[in-house]
Order: structure tokens, then sequence, then C-alpha cells
């Protein structure tokens, strides 16, 4: 397995960084989500008058330096139950990414079109995203193609954005079917290649 673990924090830092920064320059505030006290998140920052979130992307190690740190367990937020019951271990590149940050999906955009980078919001939606990604690769190994993480979503309808997990390439899938399209050689490079978009108010 090739991996660009020491360069992925910094690519996800930077796109996160310029994320934010175009929310505040477009609209003058932190990007805004519907409160919902079920599902709450370390992101959320505080309340508009409307009855929405102010939040932004949260590094999950500068958690346990927080006032969140009483509220999370990052002892959870790892792979190795996942990893034992498929007998597979994960490119080190999806196991980073997914457990960087804390966030809400991302819209960006690349030569390729709009697409929603995948994060979990709390620890409740990293369990769920753990068990989608279980399902992804049982599908995956039923029909004896190379098993692929995905970590985002693209305005095409069952078209999907993954990591090879041998090598660590990002490629597009369609739900199903075998990749078709070699986006990237390394997730890394991948997030560097991307824009962030802003959806209207």
């Amino acid at each position: 397995m090739t991996s660009t673990n020491s360069t992925l924090p910094q690519a996800l830092q930077s796109l996160v960084k310029a994320y934010v920064q175009k929310h505040q320059d477009t609209y003058g505030h932190l990007p805004t989500v519907a409160f919902d006290e079920q599902w709450l998140s370390p992101c959320e920052e505080d309340k508009s008058e409307q009855g929405l979130s102010y939040w932004q992307p949260v590094v999950i190690k500068d958690l346990v330096k927080s006032k969140h740190e009483t509220n999370i367990d990052i002892e959870q937020l790892t792979f190795v139950h996942l990893e034992s019951a498929l007998g597979l271990t994960l490119h080190q590149d999806i196991k980073s990414y997914f457990t960087y940050m804390f966030s809400t999906d991302l819209e960006v955009e690349c030569q390729e079109g709009q697409l929603s980078l995948l994060f979990a919001w709390n620890l409740e939606d990293f369990q769920r995203l753990q068990e989608n990604i279980i399902g992804h690769v049982l599908m995956k190994q039923r029909l004896k193609q190379a098993e692929t993480i995905f970590f985002a979503v693209t305005d095409e309808e069952d078209m999907i954005i993954s990591l090879d997990n041998a090598t660590g390439e990002v490629w597009v899938e369609q739900v199903g079917c075998k990749p078709h399209k070699k986006l990237s050689s390394s997730l890394a490079e991948f997030v560097m290649q991307l824009s962030p978009t802003i959806k209207q108010e």
C-alpha cells in the first residue's frame, strides 16, 4: 500500500479553511445547518435566530484539548472492529480521512463536476458510516471485485468516488460495478485538486 498520510491532513485543512472562508465571504457568517437536539455535533458553535446552528469542521485530535473532551470518546474513532469483521486492513489514507475531523458533507467541485465529500457529524454518525462501508465492501467481495472504500458522492445517480483499498488510487465507480475512471494517484492529491462550493441559503 502506498500512503500519502503525511500530506492528507494538510490537504484537508487547506480545503476546510477555503470552504469556511468562502462561506464567510459570501454570507458574512459561518456555514449553517438545521439544529437538531437529537443530532448534536462538536462542530456546532452558536444558534442563529432562525433556529439554525453555525458550524465549522472540527479537527478530532483538537477535541481532547477543548470543552468537548468529556463528551467525545476518541478511542471509539477507530476501524479496528470493522477490519476484524471484514478480515481486511483498510488503506491508511481512508482511515486518516474519516478520523481527521467531524463535519457535515462538504460541497466541492473538481474537473469531473460537483461532489459531496462525506464525513462523520458525530460519533453515532461515525458508527453509521462504518456500517455503510461494511455493506459496500461485502457487496464488492460478493461480486468478486477489488475492494474500494467510498468517500464522496456525485450529482449523478449511483456514481460515487472511491479509494482503491490496495493502491490508494481515487476512482469513479458506479455502485455495483468496477471502477471505470481514475481521478488521482492518491487521496491527498485528489483533495488538493478540489475547490469549495457554496449552496444558496
